[in-house]
Formats: structure tokens, sequence, C-alpha cells
């Protein structure tokens, strides 16, 4: 899988005008992680193409955060084109935004998107993060700096069995496998 860095975009404008235009960085980071690791349970896809990051603040969409911190160039048509640089921790919409216009959301990605907002909306940002270290098997304090989530142990956490967990993690492996190849051409 590569970063669908349009579809992450998307996302977060999705989040972000539901709760008003604004948010912080850390909870918007922490329901596009929620989103896509329910993806991942109810369907067995990914919805963001991202890597899953064990961080101090719990798990993270790695490529995701590094375009919410300015780390990274956005592509056409994508974080930049949306969302407003971070400023005083927070991000916002950088346009009004119809909701008809976020073209690369499906149907089951919106309903991923509400059901994560009406489970985690109300929370803070601090309760939310508090939240995925307690709730997240996955994650695992990497003690100051990174880890990576394997999808495996994703799965694994997600309540699949070791074997079930092992062929859905093979299956996207391949196909970041493919989506490399065709990137590079």
């Amino acid at each position: 899988m590569v970063l669908n860095e349009r579809k992450v975009s998307q996302m977060a404008a999705y989040f972000l005008y539901k709760r008003g235009g604004r948010m912080s960085h850390l909870k918007l980071m922490k329901v596009l992680y929620l989103a896509d690791r329910e993806s991942l349970r109810l369907h067995g896809l990914s919805m963001t193409g991202d890597c899953l990051v064990s961080m101090p603040h719990g798990p993270v969409l790695s490529m995701t955060l590094n375009l919410m911190d300015g780390d990274v160039e956005s592509g056409p048509n994508g974080w930049e084109n949306l969302i407003s640089a971070k400023e005083n921790h927070e991000l916002s919409l950088k346009t009004v935004l119809q909701l008809n216009a976020l073209d690369e959301l499906s149907k089951a990605d919106t309903d991923v998107l509400e059901s994560i907002r009406n489970q985690f909306g109300s929370m803070s940002r601090w309760e939310i993060r508090d939240y995925t270290h307690q709730h997240c098997p996955e994650w695992e304090d990497p003690r100051g700096s990174f880890k990576p989530i394997g999808f495996e142990k994703l799965f694994q956490a997600l309540g699949r069995p070791a074997d079930e967990a092992k062929r859905l993690a093979d299956h996207i492996n391949e196909q970041q496998h493919i989506d490399e190849l065709f990137a590079a051409l």
C-alpha cells in the first residue's frame, strides 16, 4: 500500500467539518488512526494506505503525521489543498467544504468515519490519547522514539486468530508491494 494522500486529506476534512472546522492535531490523528483501524477490523482493508506506528502519545498513521506537521510536501489535490498548516497545535479546514465534494470517500468509508466520530467525538485530545494507550493492544510504548506496528500484530490485537491475522497481513503486504511497483513506473 502507498499512502492515499487525497483520501486521508478528505478523511481529515470530514472530521474537521463535523467538528466545526477546527480540531487539535493530536485528536485528529487519533480519530484518523482509529478509523483506519476500524476499516481494517471490518473489511480487512486500510482506508489510508499509511504505515502504522507506535509513538509516545499512542498509535499514529506515520505519513499522515508527517503531513500534519508539515514535514513532507503535499501532493496536488492533497493535504494542503484542504487543511491549513498547524497553528497552536490545531488544524483547520482551509476552505468552506461541502461533504459531497469528498469524492474519495465511499459510503462504507463515511460509515466508519461517522462511527468513530460518534464513539470518540466528545473525548478531549488527552482522553482519546489515553484511550488508545489502554484499548489498542497493538501499541507499545516506544520509550521516546517510534516503533512500527505490523498488520499481523494489529489483526491479532483485533481478535483475529493467528493464521487469519497472518493471511490478512500477507494480503495487505502483497498489495503494498504491487502499489509500490506501479508507483515506480
